[in-house]
């Protein structure tokens, strides 16, 4: 199955989970600081896993785990002086817990944002956002990944993707 392509959006079938790491990776190691990556899907999806691919890119070692209970997971690549910040809003209120949790210093600071159920915030989020929607409705194995980029920065991080990953 070929993937669709368009001006602002990019389709993936994704065979395995190795193959969404891989994705996440190929999308890492075009991010630059500032960048807010915006993750939505069911559980089980896939959303802890194209992280993992981002970090690898950015040069984390160290396991990066869904921060369902921890809330936010902050990781330093080891060649990279670029932080991720790994953000899970499942568990907050949208409308008081934000606040508490600092979600403004990250969004704002100098690494890349990555946040799970990003959707259940999303008029809380800056406008220009690359998200990353993944659905778990093919099989056990098989993810449908749609990236859409929303500003300029991620249309163009997308074209600089699609050329990475399909050479178009």
């Amino acid at each position: 199955m070929s993937p669709i392509l368009s001006q602002n959006a990019v389709e993936l079938i994704s065979q395995s989970v190795a193959q969404t790491h891989r994705f996440g990776y190929r999308l890492g190691l075009l991010l630059q600081p500032g960048d807010v990556i915006c993750l939505e899907g069911n559980l089980g999806s896939g959303k802890t896993c194209f992280v993992q691919g981002l970090g690898q890119a950015l040069g984390v070692r160290e396991v990066i785990t869904s921060p369902t209970f921890t809330l936010i997971g902050e990781y330093r690549g080891s060649h990279q002086t670029m932080p991720l910040f790994h953000i899970d809003v499942y568990r907050l209120d949208p409308l008081t817990d934000l606040d508490g949790v600092g979600l403004w210093d990250y969004l704002y600071g100098d690494g890349v944002c990555a946040i799970e159920w990003a959707d259940r915030i999303r008029e809380a989020l800056p406008q220009e956002a690359l998200w990353v929607i993944l659905r778990n409705c093919l099989d056990d194995s098989r993810r449908n990944i749609i990236l859409e980029g929303h500003g300029e920065r991620y249309e163009a991080l997308l074209r600089q993707y699609k050329r990475s990953v399909f050479g178009v």
